[in-house]
């Protein structure tokens, strides 16, 4: 059995966007494993942030994110079924 189903990833696009900000609110108000929130800049700030995230709720990080900059190469994947042979 799989603890978080959907293997949920996406970029997101924008200014001055905070990995640790994002990766912050992640931690603090989704349920889930395996966060990876990678930005494409050397400071403090990025344009583009890559998201990968296992959860039950992708909508739920779909909306948030989509609050944070444009969201794209959205990807969702459902990991049961894969397990069990099916396309996800």
């Amino acid at each position: 059995m799989i603890e978080f189903r959907y293997d949920t990833q996406l970029l997101i696009e924008g200014k001055n966007l905070s990995e640790d900000d994002i990766r912050n609110y992640f931690l603090k108000n989704f349920k889930g494993d395996c966060l990876i929130v990678v930005g494409d800049g050397l400071g403090a700030t990025s344009e583009t942030i890559k998201i990968h995230f296992h959860t039950n709720e992708p909508w739920d990080v779909l909306k948030y994110c989509s609050t944070v900059g444009e969201i794209c190469d959205i990807v969702v994947e459902d990991m049961d079924r894969q397990s069990r042979g099916l396309k996800g």
